[in-house]
């Protein structure tokens, strides 16, 4: 068969750094054949590409391991399954069954969790958009609510009026734990008096009784110690409380923000070796409580891990469409996903897996997606091999905020499945349609174009 033209390409040689681990592109390439035993073939044959993949082992593995390494170490501990880490149904109710809450931030995912018949009781609140409804709805349940600002406050106060009873809450914290950023925009700062003062408020009302404080220090914590510095200045402070205005803090809520082993863009080092252990996590929490707690103290620790429990449980199996070169002879490779499915490829470098063998000495590459816009970018200055229409790659971690954050642009969104601990393959979300997208749109009849071949005036 004779083979088409390729204009002559010559690259500048750029040494970049050394690797003094010897590594070579050409002996790093991965292959990934099957996930959890099914093996991509099937899977793109069956439900199409792309293709999200969920490991229903590889979630309930990890969720068990986190659990255990914090109750091991503490007798009162409970998760609080992140919402906006994943909403998809199948993760959620996976999640209720290993045991955890629902932590929502917002009344649509309230409306979720309640849907997939979680009680109020068994729902933490929190974010800084609270309506008054879903307020009403959420204290009726029983809900936690974690206060976020003044205004809230108000609000909770009118609902306890309106019950006729007092309203129990929590406070919500930021605080300087020594890490940067600080993240300060949501609740109220410990340090500059802001809480303290949000406090005196609630007593002051006489409506609203605190009995949990919660602190969110941010995302991708890799610190164990910050947590252990949150941890002092949480029970310092509802200790102060308890012996300033008679509010028993029951339960302290150290929020998420634990990592997964996925590589932070600009990084030198693997996750293997940058990403800490979950046990150093849970050993720093618990010594962190162990000093600062009275003795027989042994508050509800609430731990709200999201991304490191389901990223790596997740894969994107995508498809080559097109090669090209770019204008500077960079080789170029055109994807069905990008950035409408892997929002996340703008902070964090996938492990990038090749369905096959494929021959030939691997070259700088850069991967788009199918979007009309050139940031849509999924990896750029990757070694891959000639790669051809039809070649797939497969993407991973992207089991956490993909799935949220992904975008209705362009592109449909696709299948996305769930490998069952038996080695079956359940649809757990069913790609989308044209009616999808206009179910909810209406158009006026005066704009309605008229069937083709129609003359002026008819069918008015």
């Amino acid at each position: 068969m004779k083979q088409t033209y390729q204009k002559p390409v010559i690259n500048k040689h750029r040494s970049g750094l050394m690797n003094k681990f010897g590594w070579s592109p050409v002996y790093a390439r991965k292959i990934r054949t099957e996930i959890d035993g099914v093996p991509i073939d099937r899977l793109v044959e069956q439900f199409g590409s792309p293709l999200f993949v969920y490991s229903e082992r590889a979630a309930r593995r990890k969720y068990r391991r986190m659990f255990n390494a914090f109750s091991t170490r503490y007798p009162n501990v409970v998760f609080g399954w992140s919402y906006k880490t994943n909403y998809l149904q199948a993760i959620c109710a996976l999640m209720h069954q290993e045991g955890a809450l629902a932590e929502v931030v917002s009344a649509m995912e309230y409306d979720k969790a309640r849907a997939l018949g979680v009680p109020g009781e068994r729902i933490i609140f929190n974010g800084p958009h609270k309506s008054l409804p879903v307020l009403e709805r959420a204290v009726a349940e029983g809900a936690t609510v974690n206060i976020d600002h003044l205004d809230e406050i108000v609000d909770l106060e009118l609902v306890a009026r309106k019950l006729g009873r007092p309203v129990t809450v929590g406070l919500r914290l930021n605080l300087d734990a020594g890490i940067y950023p600080q993240w300060s925009r949501f609740g109220f700062n410990l340090e500059s008096g802001q809480a303290l003062a949000a406090v005196k408020r609630l007593a002051f009302g006489k409506l609203l009784r605190l009995n949990g404080l919660h602190c969110h220090l941010g995302t991708f914590i890799l610190d164990p110690q910050a947590y252990a510095r949150q941890v002092q200045k949480m029970v310092a402070f509802g200790y102060e409380v308890e012996q300033a205005f008679g509010f028993a803090i029951e339960q302290l809520d150290v929020g998420g923000g634990l990592p997964s082993q996925i590589r932070l863009k600009g990084t030198y080092l693997p996750p293997d070796v940058a990403v800490p252990e979950v046990d150093e996590y849970a050993e720093a929490i618990a010594q962190a409580l162990s000093h600062a707690l009275r003795p027989g103290d042994h508050p509800r620790l609430i731990i709200e891990s999201g991304r490191g429990i389901i990223d790596e449980a997740g894969w994107l199996i995508s498809t080559i469409i097109g090669a090209k070169r770019l204008a500077d002879g960079t080789r170029a490779y055109v994807a069905d996903a990008g950035i409408n499915l892997l929002f996340t490829s703008f902070w964090y470098k996938f492990n990038v897996e090749l369905d096959r063998q494929v021959g030939g000495i691997d070259e700088t590459s850069v991967i788009y997606g199918p979007l009309c816009m050139n940031i849509d970018v999924t990896d750029e200055g990757i070694p891959l091999p000639p790669l051809k229409r039809g070649h797939r790659l497969i993407f991973s971690p992207v089991g956490a905020y993909n799935n949220t954050q992904w975008l209705q642009f362009i592109e449909y969104r696709p299948n996305v499945v769930l490998v069952t601990e038996t080695g079956e393959v359940e649809l757990i979300r069913e790609a989308e349609d044209l009616s999808d997208i206009l179910r909810r749109e209406r158009l006026p009849r005066r704009l309605a174009l008229k069937p083709a071949g129609a003359t002026p005036g008819e069918g008015s």
